[in-house]
């Protein structure tokens, strides 16, 4: 089923980012009085086409939804009549091109502030980034952050969740090395406390961000209590019930759910001796442990779920809302320092500074398509903003065929007065797509390591 989901989130997502992106080509277009022959979603086989409007133009939505493209009027690509030479994009003048190469990647910017300001109208929920525990010797350590400390900004910026204060560590990170905190401990404000997090390679190489801190965020204290059994589940069937607190499990105490989870785990197919407390008695089971093959390791499962502190969880949970207005700056800043931190990680790619594990696929794109999409609208809009700035930001680079390698051609030709040769363009082609070949092959390589491994 959530494989269904990832591909379901996957496709809707790429079939509105292109959609968007080959409409600012095609738009300005338009405006600009260039004829546009065909606006397609997709490669390969069209599965759905229509011809419409003055110009007869075909729109198609076909078979492959990994991008799509807009044809314009071309003498390059074929004769055109002598009466439209003067609709041929390759006859406008190098401004005019420029304004419609360059609209798809600004159109995915703007799809992005749009996609926040819903999101922030709608509302975002998250935890509080309240810290559980400090690493010792960790840069958290260093700085004097102590478990219950609760991060209320960053660098100057508000951050009233987890996600928030993420970005802002890292993006603050990534500027200056040094990020000044100011957290509420204990109910009194201090700071400002100082993180160093100079070492960027370090900060940028595989792992989670928060762990390379040395921070675990606050998660609540569950006790080995039973909450709900999976009917049939091999708890059921042993005669656990819900509101069981299981003490010992041969003869090991059991502090928590978490100890009871890895003593489980580890023992798949073997069968148990508990002590449990039920309704004040203490009762002696014999548990059978199921095995169960996950991800090419065999572990236990016993089909029980944690009796969960519900108001305590409630009262971690915040909602972050705008009224209409204040979100339109809401999302503006938060497409500039999504934008800002997508650049400076390039940048480190760029350099050696950042592994190359970094650098997602398709699969892992789809993942996080799936996992926001089961969250809810808010964060499902959420990813789409952040693809599309990618998305945008990426067809600037100056790599032939992308929109960026083709702004270069045109700077070239305001530079030198006259186009770039086609002998030069058709070299630049070759060498684009050997590039974006290796670049695919190397996120694909990082989608399939990360799921095997």
């Amino acid at each position: 089923m959530s494989i269904l989901v990832n591909i379901l989130a996957f496709v809707v997502a790429v079939g509105v980012l292109v959609t968007f992106h080959e409409f600012g080509h095609f738009w300005v277009a338009r405006r600009l009085g260039v004829k546009v022959l065909r606006f397609s979603v997709g490669f390969g086989r069209p599965l759905w086409r229509r011809v419409a409007g003055a110009d007869r133009t075909e729109y198609v939505i076909a078979a492959i939804p990994l991008g799509g493209y807009v044809k314009m009027l071309d003498e390059r690509e074929g004769p055109v009549p002598e009466a439209e030479l003067g609709r041929a994009f390759n006859r406008q003048p190098v401004a005019k091109r420029i304004a419609i190469v360059a609209a798809g990647p600004l159109a995915n910017i703007l799809f992005a502030v749009l996609a926040y300001w819903l999101m922030f109208v709608i509302g975002v929920n998250g935890i509080r980034p309240v810290v559980g525990e400090v690493a010792p010797d960790s840069p958290a350590a260093q700085a004097g952050l102590q478990a219950g400390d609760e991060i209320l900004a960053v660098g100057g910026d508000s951050t009233p969740t987890w996600q928030s204060t993420s970005l802002a560590l890292l993006d603050q990170a990534l500027e200056s090395g040094v990020v000044r905190l100011r957290v509420r401990r204990q109910g009194t404000d201090v700071g400002p406390v100082q993180l160093d997090l100079r070492d960027s390679r370090a900060l940028l190489g595989e792992g989670d961000l928060l762990d390379k801190m040395g921070i675990t965020p606050w998660r609540p204290r569950l006790e080995p209590v039973i909450g709900e059994l999976v009917p049939g589940g091999a708890a059921e069937r042993s005669g656990l019930e819900p509101g069981d607190r299981i003490l010992s499990a041969d003869g090991v105490p059991m502090e928590d759910w978490s100890q009871w989870v890895a003593f489980v785990r580890a023992h798949p197919d073997e069968r148990v001796a508990l002590e449990v407390e039920r309704a004040g008695q203490r009762l002696a089971l014999s548990l059978q442990i199921d095995a169960k093959r996950v991800e090419g390791e065999t572990i236990g499962r016993i089909g029980a779920y944690p009796r969960v502190d519900r108001s305590q969880m409630e009262r971690m949970r915040v909602t972050v809302r705008y009224g209409p207005l204040q979100a339109v700056a809401r999302a503006l800043d938060k497409t500039r320092d999504v934008s800002i931190l997508t650049l400076r990680v390039l940048w480190k790619l760029v350099t050696g500074e950042a592994a190359l594990s970094n650098i997602s696929g398709p699969v892992t794109i789809a993942e996080y398509a799936g996992v926001s999409a089961l969250i809810g609208v808010s964060a499902f809009l959420g990813a789409l903003a952040l693809f599309s700035i990618s998305i945008g930001i990426l067809n600037l680079l100056p790599v032939p065929v992308l929109d960026g390698g083709h702004l270069l051609y045109y700077l070239v030709e305001l530079v030198k007065g006259s186009p770039v040769s086609e002998a030069t363009e058709a070299v630049g082609q070759r060498i684009g797509f050997a590039l974006l070949a290796g670049l695919m092959a190397l996120a694909l390589y990082n989608d399939f390591a990360r799921l095997l491994g």
